[in-house]
């Protein structure tokens, strides 16, 4: 299709390119228009000079101009005929073949072929060079124009989201994925495995319950010792693990775009609230990329996203149907390639991050080694004093994040990731292949990952604060999911156990046997237990009777041990926590644990009937906090930085 309007060519293939002529600045062209005024102008520029962004962005981020005006001013400057994507798509025949990827990362698309021409639709003037020697297709002339960046997306995503759909499925290697074990084959060794022990329980039912316990014993006891080894690190280190002062945006010499992976689902309750407690995170706008991730049918979640309003450092990734899988990591797959950062983070919908975090993010990944992939902050509860079970939720998340974690970290043992307030440096996750699509513990999963490919993962000390599930049912259904996880999980990684041991170490071999398997075995073994303290006073089935008491003494001592240990390190996280008055709550546990049995054999029955199900969590059933009073802190903080040179 012909076009009337005229094109400069840029590229003349196989030839040099003819000198351009010297172009007007964009903040000339800007003012020319009366897009902005010079005090703006000459405010923005040095923003520019601190931020090393472009002058556009930041005019945008600011809400200094319009998306139209400032493509009107690239247009002017650049000296290119603007093209509506929407009303007049590319050239089918002329994507055919092409990188996806490619295209969005610059931003461009080859548009028409007229005669000789081959005219490419770039977002911004800086990537044309790039675009043209991409998508020139051996023309002899290279010709641009300008589009909208959402319209060039949106271009990329009718053509090849089908494409970029399936390959978020697959992006995990087979090596790694869980998709390539939970298989009817799988399953039916697991059934063999489960009717041999039922059959060993029947045909010797003491030598069965016996083994039983001395696994469960053992499970028990290096838990214990995990447990320990984390109170123990605390305490070494003092009060310095708990206290960390956020850094100051004047502090950094160099500040890098931090992308926000925010997928949604079912989310309409609370929306609203969630981007505003993101508008209020105190980084530069204009390098803040922040994805609205929403599956293509959830209508409800679009419609409240839409009435809140998005600031300009905000955009929509929509995610097309997947019949059987729409699962959170697969949608954080599909949005990785639409992402701008070089830093990734997660947040989840009901999300109260602390308006530093990002900056904590930035200083951590900045002075770390490359090795160190990832960082994780702290999960904490806005509803603590709801009822019962979110006191109980909440005194199990402080021993997790605020004690255990750092035990395993200073451990050297794999740290298994939580599925928010995670940052990857993204040129890691991407190599790693991403998210495993099929796993619904793909958070777990990648922090295993991250160590068999040579990185690590390091706690630090900012918090997130989240709503605690306090439902019983809700709760069984959420922890039977992790449950799930873990074990899919360990069964992926352990297809095979040598080549595993190479990649881990002989330490992080053992830690994953724990962590995974100890998590599993503690919930599972729970009415053991129950049943082993009834048989101590002459109670229960006759199949305890060939249980000599002293082995049941020695089989129950432990967990004595264990329990007091574990009130050792729920002390200590409460005090770092801040929430000492809790401690009485502690006498609540034993009546907390059990929903945990029955959400492992929830979790057991749904290996073999749905191991990819995932298992919805209701949010928004308790009031969230305001964000803090410094929500426009994006905008402000950009003007106080310390001075950096200027990017033009």
């Amino acid at each position: 299709m012909a076009t009337s309007v005229p094109f400069r060519p840029v590229v003349v293939a196989g030839k040099a390119a003819a000198p351009a002529r010297p172009r007007r600045l964009l903040g000339e062209a800007l003012v020319a228009s009366g897009a902005v005024s010079q005090g703006e102008l000459d405010a923005a520029l040095a923003r520019q000079r601190e931020l090393e962004a472009p002058l556009g962005r930041i005019l945008l981020a600011d809400a200094t101009i319009s998306a139209s005006a400032l493509l009107g001013a690239l247009a002017a400057q650049a000296e290119l005929p603007v093209v509506d994507l929407i009303q007049s798509p590319p050239d089918a025949e002329l994507l055919a073949g092409l990188d996806p990827h490619e295209c969005l990362a610059l931003e461009a698309v080859p548009w028409r072929h007229v005669g000789e021409t081959r005219i490419v639709a770039v977002s911004s003037p800086a990537r044309m060079e790039e675009a043209g020697r991409a998508f020139g297709g051996g023309a002899r002339r290279v010709a641009m124009v300008l589009a909208r960046p959402e319209d060039v997306r949106a271009a990329i995503l009718a053509r090849f989201g089908l494409r970029l759909r399936d390959e978020a499925t697959l992006r995990c290697p087979d090596a790694y994925s869980c998709r390539t074990i939970a298989t009817r084959r799988t399953r039916g060794r697991i059934v063999t495995v489960g009717l041999a022990v039922a059959a060993a329980v029947v045909a010797a039912p003491t030598v069965a319950i016996t083994a039983i316990m001395v696994w469960v014993l053992a499970m028990n006891l290096a838990t214990t010792a995990l447990r320990l080894f984390a109170l123990l690190a605390r305490l070494k280190v003092g009060r310095a693990v708990i206290h960390a002062e956020v850094p100051r945006l004047a502090d950094f010499k160099r500040l890098p775009t931090v992308s926000l992976l925010v997928p949604l689902k079912g989310e309409a309750k609370v929306a609203g609230g969630l981007i505003r407690a993101l508008s209020a995170i105190d980084y530069p706008a204009a390098l803040l990329d922040v994805k609205i991730v929403l599956e293509e049918d959830d209508l409800g979640t679009r419609a409240a996203v839409e009435r809140a309003g998005l600031p300009p450092s905000f955009e929509i990734v929509t995610v097309p149907r997947h019949v059987g899988l729409e699962t959170k990591p697969r949608a954080m797959n599909f949005a990785l390639p639409f992402c701008r950062g070089s830093i990734v983070g997660i947040y989840d919908a009901e999300d109260r991050p602390d308006p530093g975090q990002i900056r904590a993010v930035v200083q951590a990944l900045g002075e770390a080694p490359p090795e160190v992939a990832c960082v994780q902050g702290y999960l904490d509860f806005y509803n603590p004093d709801q009822n019962w079970l979110a006191r109980c939720f909440t005194i199990e998340y402080a021993m997790w994040f605020r004690i255990l974690l750092h035990g395993v970290q200073r451990l050297g043992v794999p740290i298994p990731l939580g599925g928010t307030t995670v940052f990857f440096r993204r040129r890691a996750l991407e190599a790693m292949g991403g998210w495993d699509a099929h796993n619904v513990t793909e958070d777990a999963d990648l922090g295993m990952r991250l160590a068999r490919f040579g990185y690590r993962c390091e706690m630090i000390r900012t918090v997130t604060l989240e709503e605690a599930n306090c439902g019983a049912r809700r709760w069984i259904g959420q922890r039977s999911r992790w449950l799930k996880g873990y074990a899919i999980t360990w069964a992926s990684h352990m297809r095979a156990p040598h080549t595993l041991l190479r990649d881990l170490g002989l330490r992080g071999f053992l830690g994953f046997q724990v962590l995974f398997l100890g998590a599993i075995t503690s919930y599972l073994s729970i009415p053991l237990f129950w049943a082993g303290w009834a048989a101590t006073f002459g109670l229960g089935p006759a199949i305890w009777t060939g249980i000599h008491v002293p082995f049941l003494i020695a089989f129950l001592s432990p967990l004595a041990i264990g329990q007091a240990v574990m009130l050792m390190v729920a002390f200590m996280a409460l005090r770092d926590a801040g929430r000492l008055r809790m401690l009485p709550w502690l006498a609540m546990l034993p009546l907390y644990w059990p929903l945990g049995a029955v959400a492992a054999y929830r979790a057991v029955a749904e290996l073999f009937i749905r191991p990819f199900y995932w298992a919805k969590t209701e949010h928004g059933l308790t009031e969230a906090p305001p964000p803090p009073a410094t929500a426009p802190a994006q905008s402000r903080s950009s003007r106080s930085m310390s001075s950096l040179s200027r990017v033009s």
